[in-house]
């Protein structure tokens, strides 16, 4: 299972911590240090849409106009912490977020 996050992102340590006390052997890609590869962001992208941009953050806040106008794709290699996180991916499953409804999916799926 990969987790593609920030290592310093409560939401994604918290994460983390429960996937790996529900049994799950989990890699973090930390998208800021180690970098995301575009054909893994054009998959989220096509699985997610414009709900992989986090326009909740200050990284978004801080985009002048015609940065906050371009692609999502294009956004996230240029901003990293742009990426709503985490990203889950395990088997055929791939989630975003850290809900209820994703917790549930994993945690009670588990094993």
């Amino acid at each position: 299972m990969r987790l593609w996050g920030l290592k310093n992102c409560d939401t994604c340590r918290k994460a983390m911590k429960e996937l790996r006390a529900a049994g799950y052997a989990v890699t973090l890609v930390d998208v800021r240090a180690d970098g995301i590869e575009t054909s893994d962001l054009e998959r989220f992208f096509e699985t997610f849409g414009d709900e992989i941009v986090n326009r909740r953050s200050t990284t978004w806040r801080g985009l002048s106009d015609d940065e906050r106008a371009g692609a999502p794709v294009a956004q996230i290699l240029a901003h990293p912490a742009l990426m709503k996180r985490p990203v889950i991916e395990g088997g055929e499953k791939m989630t975003l977020g850290w809900g209820q409804e994703t917790r549930t999916l994993w945690l009670d799926n588990a094993g």
